[in-house]
C-alpha cells in the first residue's frame, strides 16, 4: 500500500507528512513555530518570528531573476481539530494518520490538515529547492487563522517587502480567487434558574449524530443539517406536546465548523414515555427525509438515562428554546454581484445549557460589511429577547475583488498556456487572511489559489492527489512569469 511519501511531487508530500507529525490545533502552534524556525536555519534562510508568533522566511532571488517583483507566499500553521465520536485522538499530542485512498488522501477519523498544510508544505518545498527559478520570495506563516485570525490581526507594518501576495489557502484547483467574505463572532450568554426534577418523570438522552458538518463558509450552501438547529426544533415541539423538562443540552465545538452532533438530557412524564419514544422515531424519519440528499447517515435517537438532580426553570426553558429556534442559520442571502456566490450566512456553531448557564456562539460571514453587521444584530436580537448578555467581537473585513489585478491577468494567461482552458475567476465565502493583510499593506497585488480539498473542517476532509500536482506545476510556472519591477 502506498503512503503519501510515495506521491508526487515528493518533496511537497514529504513536508506535508512531517507537518502532520506535529500537533497544531488553533492556538497550540508552538511546535510548528519551532519546526519552521529549524527549517529556516537548516536551509540558511533569513527567519524571523514576530511578536504574535507569525514566522517570516526570506529567500533571495535565483541568479538572473533579481529584478522580478517580490512574491509573498501566505499560509497558516494551524488546523481545525475535528474527529469522529468513536475516534480516540488528542489533537494536542497525537500526529495525524494519513491514508492514500484511491485518488485522494484523507485522515483516519480526523481532519486531515490539508487546510492549510498543503499550502505550508508547498511553500517549504519552494524555499528548500535548489532548482526552481524565482525572484525574491518571502513566506508568511501565520498563526491561529481558524479561530480568530490572531496572527494576521497582529501583523505589523513594515515587516513584508514583497509586491505580490499569493494566498495558498483555497480549495479548488483551476480556480483563482480575487475576493473573500469578512466575518464577525456573536456570543450570547445567560444564567438561568434550576429547580429540582419533578416526580413522575422518566429521563432520556436524545442524540443527533452522523451529520457531515464541514466548513461553515465554503460548505454552508450545501444544505447540510446543523445539529443545534435540528435539536432545538425538536425540543420546541416536544415541550409543546409532551411537557418535557430540559436538564442539559450541548452541541458543536468550533465556530467555523457546521456542528455534527448534539445531545439533550430531558424529562418526560412517565405516562407518556412510550408515546415519546415513537415521537423521536418519527422525527428521525422526518429529518432523514428532509436531508435525504445531504445527510444519508443522520441518526436521531433517544435512550433512557438516570434522572438528573435538576432541570431548567420552565420559563427560561420556554424562552431559550425559542431563541435558538428562531436564530438565523445557513445562507441568508446570495450575492447580487457574482452569480452563485453566497453573500451572507450564519453558523450557529455551539450551544450549551448546563449547570445554570446558557451559551450560544455563532460565526456570521458576508462579503458586504453592512449585511454582515445587520445579520449579526439580527442574531443578537434573538438573544436580547431572553435577556442574554450578547457580544459582537472579532470582526474582520472582506477582501474586495480587483478585476484589474496584474497577478490575476498573469496567472490566467499561464493557466491557459499550460492547460488550454481559462481558470474560473471567483470570490470565496470564507475568511481568507487577504482582507486583513490588505488593510495593513494596501498596495499588495493579491490572489488566492490551491489544490482541490473536500469537506474541510470535518473528519471527511480529503485532498485530491492529482490536483496537488497540477497546483504545484502551476505555482512553479507562475514564478517563471512574475514581471520585472517597473
Amino acid at each position: 500500500m502506498s503512503t503519501i511519501r510515495d506521491l508526487e511531487p515528493k518533496q511537497l508530500w514529504n513536508y506535508f507528512h512531517e507537518i502532520n507529525q506535529i500537533p497544531r490545533p488553533s492556538k497550540y502552534e508552538q511546535g510548528m513555530i519551532e519546526f519552521m524556525k529549524s527549517f529556516g536555519k537548516k536551509n540558511n534562510l533569513e527567519t524571523t518570528v514576530d511578536k504574535v508568533g507569525n514566522v517570516i522566511i526570506r529567500k533571495p532571488a535565483t541568479k538572473g531573476m533579481e529584478n522580478r517583483k517580490g512574491v509573498i507566499f501566505q499560509t497558516h500553521l494551524d488546523m481545525v481539530p475535528q474527529k469522529n465520536s468513536d475516534k480516540k485522538h488528542d489533537f494536542k499530542k497525537d500526529p495525524i494518520e494519513t491514508i492514500v485512498d484511491g485518488a485522494w488522501v484523507r485522515a483516519n477519523g480526523t481532519t486531515l490538515g490539508a487546510d492549510n498544510g498543503i499550502g505550508v508544505a508547498s511553500t517549504m518545498a519552494v524555499l528548500a529547492s535548489k532548482e526552481i527559478k524565482h525572484g525574491p520570495i518571502e513566506a508568511l506563516f501565520t498563526i491561529d487563522e481558524e479561530t480568530g485570525m490572531t496572527g494576521v490581526f497582529g501583523l505589523e507594518k513594515g515587516l513584508l517587502k514583497g509586491d505580490i501576495l499569493m494566498n495558498l489557502d483555497s480549495e479548488d484547483e483551476g480556480e483563482l480567487y480575487m475576493g473573500c467574505a469578512g466575518g464577525i463572532d456573536v456570543s450570547a450568554i445567560k444564567t438561568y434558574a434550576e429547580e429540582k426534577s419533578p416526580d413522575g418523570m422518566v429521563a432520556y438522552k436524545v442524540v443527533a449524530k452522523g451529520l457531515k458538518g464541514g466548513h461553515s463558509g465554503v460548505d454552508i450552501a450545501l444544505g447540510r443539517a446543523n445539529s443545534n438547529k435540528i435539536m432545538f426544533r425538536f425540543l420546541m415541539q416536544a415541550e409543546s406536546d409532551f411537557g418535557i423538562r430540559l436538564s442539559e443540552e450541548e452541541g458543536g465545538n468550533l465556530r467555523n465548523a457546521i456542528p455534527r452532533e448534539s445531545y439533550s438530557i430531558l424529562l418526560v412524564p412517565e405516562i407518556k414515555a412510550n408515546e415519546f419514544e415513537k415521537f423521536v422515531k418519527c422525527y428521525e424519519k422526518m429529518y432523514r427525509a428532509e436531508f435525504a440528499e445531504t445527510e444519508p447517515d443522520m441518526s436521531f435517537s433517544c435512550e433512557k438515562t438516570s434522572i438528573p438532580a435538576k432541570v431548567m426553570n420552565a420559563g427560561d426553558q420556554y424562552r431559550i428554546i425559542r431563541a435558538v429556534f428562531v436564530c438565523p442559520n445557513g445562507v441568508v442571502r446570495m450575492s447580487q454581484a457574482m452569480k452563485g456566490l453566497v453573500e451572507t450566512s450564519n453558523n450557529i456553531a455551539i450551544v450549551k445549557c448546563m449547570n445554570g448557564k446558557f451559551e450560544a456562539y455563532s460565526l456570521c460571514r458576508s462579503s458586504v460589511d453592512s449585511a454582515k453587521e445587520s445579520t449579526a444584530w439580527r442574531i443578537a436580537a434573538a438573544f436580547h429577547l431572553i435577556d442574554a448578555d450578547v457580544k459582537l467581537e472579532g470582526a474582520y473585513p472582506g477582501w474586495k475583488p480587483n478585476v484589474n489585478s496584474p497577478i490575476l491577468k498573469t496567472m490566467s494567461k499561464v493557466y491557459i498556456d499550460m492547460y488550454g482552458k481559462i481558470p474560473d475567476i471567483k470570490a470565496i465565502h470564507a475568511g481568507l487572511e487577504c482582507g486583513l493583510i490588505g488593510g495593513v499593506y494596501p498596495n499588495l497585488d493579491m490572489i488566492s489559489f490551491g489544490p482541490t480539498i473536500r469537506y474541510p473542517h470535518s473528519p471527511d476532509e480529503k485532498v485530491e492527489i492529482a490536483s496537488v500536482k497540477k497546483f504545484w506545476d502551476f505555482l512553479i510556472e507562475t514564478l517563471n512569469h512574475i514581471p520585472v519591477k517597473s
